[in-house]
């Protein structure tokens, strides 16, 4: 229940660019462009992106504008949207075009999970349902500018599906009980084998029946402790193609995952949260929620994906400059003038310290939906791999690296 680039540019092939899926509102580059042309759908076809118009200023839950703490220019326009007469930045309804990988339709209990009664990274209350007062998880979506499932349907259905009118409450309950039900994950792998043999307890069926928004514990019950069992298949060579030698590798990359240590530094939603800079951690600090690797607290985070010098150049993207108010705190790390290919939670808030945090997406189904982190800068999983390993200086040895490889491509 999510989309590769694969598959997009397979359906451009099979209907020569007639499926719904390249409508002009999100499926193109930009509305403004012949949608007959492979070349107006090319983010969508080559990269799996979808295009994101949010309004700026920002507007918070109630309607209202939200005054920002940073001003935002537009450094570079490949796809002509920014400052389009009418769909762009100066435009008479201002409005910025970022360009996000779809995050997947199922699984859903663990996105909208709460580990927590309170915001652990601050100190404070969770953010609360306005419609019901419950609280949320924030995982929604990527820049959390919905909390609720019933509120990004309704969001989807105005802004992706361009609905005129009011919604028809028995079909809005019908789409989440029908997205609410779905699990997915991977149950089988070429090398190694049916993902629930053998000790392991892979697959949907795994997913539908365990309890969301758990903790991991270092030891008791570490994140992926699903393929621990693999860890007596005999051979220490990932390299080979027996299939032992494989799930080996599989398990050894879960304890990487779980329990090495490295120090997580300049990374707002983690770092100036407390935890201090840098932090020692292992991945399972942030990825932390048993079976998706999903945040058991709430709150977005900001890995370097999006904001320069840490982000790919990604020249078929949008380039913004963002400068913080004289009045206004700079951000903790990158200072006052910011650059950046998605502005991400900060389009929600309108706060500098925002600039370029993103939700993280649940790890499931990796292998099928490729590419990778909410923009697609990573086109394979060797890629993500690297970019942890390069951002945060992790050292990881080649071997290393193959078995946290291995462990994302059968989750």
């Amino acid at each position: 229940m999510s989309l590769s680039a694969a598959t997009a540019a397979q359906l451009w092939a099979e209907t020569r660019g007639k499926d719904p899926l390249f409508a002009p509102i999100d499926g193109a580059n930009c509305p403004n462009q012949p949608q007959g042309q492979y070349s107006s759908h090319s983010l969508l076809i080559e990269h799996g992106l979808f295009r994101i118009a949010r309004p700026w200023p920002p507007l918070a839950a109630d309607g209202t504008r939200v005054e920002p703490e940073f001003s935002l220019e537009v450094m570079r326009d490949p796809t002509g949207c920014n400052l389009d007469a009418r769909y762009g930045l100066y435009s008479a309804e201002p409005t910025v075009s970022v360009y996000r990988r779809p995050r997947p339709a199922a699984n859903l209990k663990y996105v909208t999970g709460i580990g927590f009664s309170f915001d652990p990274k601050n100190g404070l209350p969770l953010a609360l349902d306005r419609e019901t007062g419950q609280p949320v998880s924030g995982n929604v979506l990527s820049d959390a500018r919905v909390p609720t499932l019933r509120a990004q349907a309704i969001d989807a259905l105005y802004s992706h599906a361009e609905l005129h009118g009011a919604v028809d409450p028995a079909k809005l309950d019908a789409i989440i009980a029908f997205e609410t039900q779905l699990y997915t994950a991977q149950s089988s792998d070429e090398r190694a084998g049916d993902l629930t043999s053998g000790g392991a307890q892979g697959g949907p069926d795994a997913l539908a029946q365990a309890k969301a928004a758990q903790l991991q514990s270092s030891t008791a019950n570490p994140i992926w402790g699903e393929f621990a069992a693999w860890a007596q298949a005999s051979g220490q060579s990932a390299n080979s193609d027996t299939q032992a030698e494989f799930r080996a590798s599989v398990a050894r990359g879960a304890k990487l995952f779980a329990s090495r240590q490295f120090l997580v530094s300049d990374s707002t939603g983690i770092n100036d949260t407390g935890f201090g800079n840098p932090v020692r951690n292992s991945c399972a600090f942030c990825h932390n929620m048993l079976h998706i690797g999903l945040d058991v607290a709430p709150g977005q985070v900001d890995l370097g994906t999006t904001n320069l010098p840490h982000a790919n150049a990604q020249p078929d993207l949008p380039l913004f400059r963002l400068v913080c108010k004289p009045d206004a705190p700079a951000h903790p790390y990158l200072g006052r003038v910011v650059y950046t290919h998605d502005p991400g939670y900060a389009l929600t808030t309108g706060k500098c310290l925002d600039i370029g945090k993103i939700t993280a997406q649940p790890m499931r189904g990796l292998a099928g939906r490729a590419p990778y982190f909410a923009n697609g800068s990573a086109a394979t999983l060797a890629e993500v791999v690297d970019f942890y390993d390069q951002r945060y200086e992790m050292e990881l040895t080649d071997q290393e690296k193959l078995d946290l490889q291995h462990l994302l491509e059968v989750l």
